[in-house]
C-alpha cells in the first residue's frame, strides 16, 4: 500500500487520561499563566536495514518508534516565538517574529533544531511576519543516540508552525520541507529520519523511496520483536564533520564513477543516479567500483586531477563548509558499502513480503552484513556498539545492527519472541550493570519498541 499524501491527522485528546501529556499542560499553565490550544507530537525512529544510503538516493526501511517529542502550544500577540523544555537541561528561549530567524550551525543547541522547523515553514510560504507562539517541548526520543531526536524536533516544530499560521501541508510535503530545513544546523541528511516521523503508520515499517518520495508498508514478521539497545556513547552528528565527510565522499565517488564511464559528472551527485543513468544492475555498480576506484584513500590532487577540476572547484563544489580540512577520502570503501546496503534493503523488504519458513534467519543475516559493512566499509561504528552488538548475538538476537548516524548511538537487534526476556537479562548484565554509568541509564537504553503511528496534531476535548 502505497501512502497517500494526506495531512497529518488533527484529533481530539482527553488530556487528563494521559499522565505526560497532563505534566506538560501544567508545566505550560505554570510556565505562561495560560492554557495549550493544541498540541503535537513528531515520533523518533529506528532504521532497521539500510544506513547511509538515503542521501545517496537510495531507499531505506525504517520504524517509528512510540518515543516521541511533544509539544503544548498557544498563540500569543507578543509579536515572539517563547520557547521551554521540560527538561531542566534545556535552556528556555526566545525570538521575535519579525526578526530574520538566524541558526547558529557551530553551536547546536535544542532549540536551534526547533527553530530550523519554523524557519522551513516561513520560507515555504514566504510568511513575513510569523505569528507569535508559546510552546513547552517534551522529549522521550533519547538524545544523540541515533534515534533521531533532532529531526523528531525539527518535524514536530514544522506541524507546530503551520497549524499556528493557520496553513496546510500534507504530510509529504511537510516531510521534504523538514528535511530540506533541518539542513541550516549543517547536517546534510538525505530525508528518511523527516520522511517516517510524518508517514509512519501503526503497526508498520515502511520502504521509503526517494524522488519522488514515497512510503510502502512492510509487514514485518510475527515471530520476533525489535529491541533497541543505547552503547551510551553520544555522538551529536551536527556538531562533527564525521556524518558530512561520509555525504562528501560519496558525492567525490559518483563524480569518479560517472567520469570513468563517460556520463557528464556535473550533472550527478548521487550513487544512485549513477546507476540511473547506466541502467545497471547493484551488482553491476559493485563491479564498477573494483573496476575503477582503489581502496587506498585518494587525496586532493588526485581527485582533481581524474575530474579535470581545480582545487579552487574541488572546495566550493564537493566540499562542505565542515568538510574543508579533510585531505584525504576513502571512495572505494563508501560506495561500496552504498552499493551493498541498497542491496541488503530491497532483500530485506522481499523477505518480509515472501514470509519464508527460515524468514528470521535471512533477516538477521541481512542485518549482520549491514553491521559488519558500517564498521569496515563506511567506519561509522565505534568499539562500544561493535562490543555490545556482540553481545545481543551472543544473547539470542538473530541480527544485531548499529542504527542511526552511528559513532555511537544505539543498536537495533532482531529477538525472537520466546527468547525476549533472556535476552533483556543477558545484556542488562553483560553491558550496562557492569559500568556505573551505564547503569544509571539503562531504563532509557534497553527497550523492546513497537512500530510506532507518525506526527499529528489534537486538542483537548
Amino acid at each position: 500500500m502505497k501512502e497517500m499524501a494526506s495531512n497529518p491527522p488533527k484529533t481530539a485528546a482527553v488530556i487528563s487520561a494521559d499522565n505526560r501529556l497532563q505534566a506538560l499542560k501544567s508545566a505550560f499553565e505554570k510556565k505562561y499563566e495560560d492554557s495549550p490550544q493544541f498540541y503535537a507530537c513528531a515520533p523518533g525512529r529506528v532504521n532497521l536495514i539500510g544506513e547511509h544510503i538515503d542521501y545517496c538516493g537510495y531507499s531505506v526501511l525504517p520504524m517509528a518508534i512510540e518515543q516521541n517529542i511533544l509539544a503544548a502550544v498557544s498563540v500569543n500577540k507578543s509579536g515572539s516565538i517563547k520557547l521551554a523544555n521540560i527538561n531542566p537541561l534545556y535552556k528556555d528561549y526566545s525570538v521575535s517574529c519579525s526578526e530574520d530567524i538566524a541558526i547558529d550551525r557551530d553551536n547546536p543547541k535544542w532549540y536551534y533544531y526547533f527553530l530550523c522547523g519554523v524557519k522551513g515553514i516561513q520560507e515555504n510560504f514566504g510568511i513575513t511576519n510569523l505569528v507569535g507562539m508559546s510552546c513547552v517541548v517534551d522529549g522521550t526520543v533519547p538524545p544523540s543516540s541515533g534515534l533521531s531526536s533532532s529531526s523528531a524536533l525539527v518535524c514536530c516544530a514544522g506541524l507546530v508552525t503551520m497549524e499556528a499560521n493557520q496553513k496546510s501541508l500534507s504530510k509529504v510535503a511537510l516531510a521534504e520541507i523538514c528535511a530540506k530545513c533541518e539542513r541550516y544546523i549543517g547536517t546534510e541528511g538525505g530525508g528518511m529520519d523527516q520522511s517516517i516521523s510524518f508517514l509512519a503508520e501503526s503497526g508498520k515499517a515502511k520502504l521509503i523511496e526517494f524522488n519522488p518520495l514515497r512510503a510502502t508498508d512492510v509487514k514485518l514478521p510475527a515471530g520476533a520483536v525489535f529491541v533497541i539497545s543505547n552503547c551510551c556513547v553520544e555522538m551529536n552528528k551536527a556538531a562533527s564533520s564525521h556524518f558530512n565527510i561520509r555525504v562528501v565522499e560519496c558525492r567525490i565517488a559518483t563524480k569518479m564513477l560517472a567520469q570513468a564511464r563517460g556520463l557528464d559528472c556535473s550533472k550527478l551527485v548521487k550513487l544512485a543516479q549513477v546507476q540511473g543513468e547506466l541502467q545497471a544492475s547493484l551488482d553491476e555498480m559493485e563491479a564498477l567500483v573494483e573496476e575503477v576506484l582503489h581502496p587506498e584513500p585518494y587525496n586532493r590532487e588526485e581527485i582533481c586531477k581524474a575530474l579535470g577540476i581545480t582545487t579552487e572547484q574541488f572546495c566550493s563544489e564537493l566540499l562542505s563548509s565542515n568538510t574543508q580540512h579533510v585531505t584525504h577520502f576513502r571512495l572505494y570503501q563508501r560506495a561500496k558499502h552504498v552499493y551493498s546496503e541498497a542491496r541488503r534493503v530491497l532483500r530485506f523488504k522481499q523477505v518480509c513480503d515472501s514470509e519464508p519458513a527460515d524468514a528470521l534467519k535471512l533477516l538477521g543475516d541481512l542485518m549482520n552484513q549491514s553491521h559488519s559493512s558500517c564498521r569496515d566499509l563506511y567506519e561509522c561504528s565505534c568499539p562500544e556498539l561493535d562490543q555490545l552488538v556482540e553481545l545481543c548475538l551472543k544473547s539470542g538476537a538473530v541480527g544485531s545492527r548499529l542504527t542511526g548516524a552511528g559513532w555511537g548511538g544505539c543498536a537495533v537487534s532482531m529477538v525472537p519472541v520466546e527468547k525476549v526476556d533472556g535476552f533483556l537479562k543477558a545484556v542488562r548484565e553483560g553491558y550496562y550493570l557492569s559500568d556505573p554509568r551505564r547503569a544509571a541509564m539503562e531504563k532509557q537504553s534497553l527497550f523492546v519498541t513497537k512500530p510506532g503511528g507518525g506526527a499529528a496534531i489534537f486538542v483537548e476535548e
